[in-house]
């Protein structure tokens, strides 16, 4: 049994110029948007080829996070089906403005309270980084019928500022999941400190996610790569990227009582 879906919505009509509220990235058209879309995937297809891949075997995840709906729908009409959201509640959102037929997935810290607003919602949910949060979205996707797929998010460059297991402590907790009825484990993300070189995090990250594959062989993806680092990332192996800015533009600054 799984969860009934959402009644399809019309996608919202082209947004030319500006959007909604929630965000429009740089004010680019949609012709621009498609533009950008097919650069990053050509930029894809040539790392993959660099190490011998097909750039067919990299998901591309377009992070919408503060991007308005009107510009996803930008986005689908130029061929990208896969969306990264950091936020519950705008994940919701979207989903009600966007309706049925595209495939979610959720990038940022869930707290617990939230897992029922995501599990059975998304297609992967990217990070995972402790038992309880396992447990929480196990449970849930029980209640629902469904087996919910899950990445482990591992710290791997030990950044304070970043959520994560400890690498040492990765394989523990995959194994943990592999007990746990009602999600699949396909893999590790990551997200590298900002201030130094990335690749050596992901490079690591592939030993770690090679290694697993031994025990886990379902282990199969690597969520590692953004805009100003996918490149790198797709020569490390990764399997699926995460951009925003790249196809989006930049986001709007944060208002002044949220900056720190």
């Amino acid at each position: 049994m799984t969860a009934a879906p959402a009644a399809a919505q019309p996608l919202p009509g082209p947004s030319g110029r500006g959007g909604g509220a929630d965000g429009a990235g740089d004010g680019s058209t949609a012709p621009e948007l498609a533009q950008r879309l097919a650069a990053v995937r050509e930029r894809i297809d040539a790392a993959a080829l660099r190490t011998g891949r097909d750039g067919a075997d990299v998901l591309l995840v377009a992070v919408s996070k503060e991007v308005a709906a009107a510009r996803v729908a930008d986005a689908v009409r130029a061929g990208q089906t896969d969306f990264g959201e950091n936020r519950a509640q705008e994940l919701a959102r979207k989903l009600t403005e966007l309706g049925d037929g595209l495939s979610w997935h959720f990038l940022g810290r869930l707290q617990r309270n939230k897992v029922a607003d995501v599990v059975g919602a998304v297609t992967l949910l990217h990070s995972v980084d402790r038992l309880e949060l396992a447990e929480a979205v196990a449970r849930r996707a029980r209640a629902l019928g469904v087996v919910q797929r899950v990445l482990v998010q591992v710290n791997v460059g030990r950044d304070p500022h970043k959520a994560g297991v400890d690498p040492v402590e990765a394989p523990r907790l995959v194994a943990q999941l592999h007990e746990l009825d009602g999600l699949r484990c396909e893999g590790l993300m990551t997200v590298p400190p900002a201030d130094r070189d990335p690749q050596p995090d992901f490079a690591a990250l592939r030993t770690i996610g090679s290694s697993l594959r031994e025990r886990f062989p379902g282990m199969v993806h690597l969520s590692m790569g953004m805009s100003g680092d996918f490149e790198a990332a797709v020569e490390e192996g990764a399997t699926i990227v995460r951009l925003g800015q790249a196809l989006f533009g930049p986001r709007p600054p944060a208002p002044a009582e949220r900056r720190t």
